[in-house]
């Protein structure tokens, strides 16, 4: 069995560890997310609980979709002393490359329940579609 290790890994794991921040802007962490067909449109939907609404940036440039959050530390009163925690903070981001099947100009989004889904529809050139014959409806004969 081959075991494969990353030192750099182990690192930002204790540093995770130490300051409960999982991800910075310049390295950000990956939010879990599904992906499925429904229909005429592609759904994603990415986990993304605490999150604010304000702090959630989603950007399409050509055929890349960049979603990125940040999950702020809650403000505390002054005499609130911290016992656990383990809700990870910091920045998060997911990268998709969008087929040219579909329509980055369509993109829609909601955030609910600390899901925020995308519903990209389908390009209408990438639908099937039925193509009709055209011609003399009697044979034709080839050749002198």
């Amino acid at each position: 069995m081959l075991m494969r290790t990353d030192p750099f890994r182990e690192l930002d794991r204790l540093a995770q560890q130490l300051t409960g921040v999982t991800g910075t802007w310049s390295r950000p962490s990956a939010m879990p997310m599904d992906a499925y067909r429904e229909g005429e449109e592609y759904v994603i939907a990415l986990d993304l609980p605490g999150v604010a609404k304000d702090a959630i940036d989603i950007d399409v440039e050509r055929n890349m979709l960049t979603v990125k959050a940040e999950r702020r530390p809650v403000a505390k009163a002054d005499d609130v002393q911290m016992e656990l925690s383990e809700r990870p903070l910091g920045v998060f981001s997911r990268q998709l490359v969008l087929a040219d099947t579909l329509d980055a100009e369509g993109i829609t989004a909601d955030y609910e329940a600390g899901v925020l889904t995308l519903r990209i529809p389908i390009a209408e050139r990438a639908k099937p579609r039925k193509i009709t014959i055209g011609g003399a409806s009697e044979p034709r004969q080839i050749g002198g």
